[in-house]
């Protein structure tokens, strides 16, 4: 059962002004180590990490709960490419999270649908 949706554009430039102007301050509060690691092996580093700061965004306003944090969400890519999140640090694990990512170079957008977990999964 689907329990909320968000949807979110970034501008690459912005991004690209808060590290510059943040530096790792910036990046640490709103990456985890493991997307800032892949985020690093990527050509287009500024248009990655402002698609995974959409997919954040989206994330937060699917949930609706102002209690979670940068932190609490990692966006990392499956085996075969596609854009998966995960929570951290004990939080939502009653929802279940479908994301969608895209990027030009200017602008990066992203949507997720929030589903309710079965007692059973």
């Amino acid at each position: 059962m689907i329990t909320g949706t968000g949807v979110d554009i970034t501008e690459v430039r912005r991004i690209r002004q808060a590290v510059e102007k943040w530096g790792d301050d910036f990046l640490s509060r709103v990456f985890t180590k493991t997307e800032l690691k892949n985020a690093k092996t990527r050509v287009s580093f500024y248009q990655h990490l402002a698609g995974r700061f959409a997919a954040k965004e989206a994330v937060f306003k699917a949930v609706g709960d102002n209690k979670l944090s940068w932190q609490d969400i990692q966006v990392q890519n499956d085996r075969s490419g596609k854009p998966i999140c995960e929570f951290l640090n004990g939080k939502c694990k009653d929802i279940g999270v479908h994301i969608s990512i895209s990027h030009v170079k200017t602008y990066a957008v992203a949507s997720a649908v929030i589903t309710k977990k079965s007692r059973f999964s």
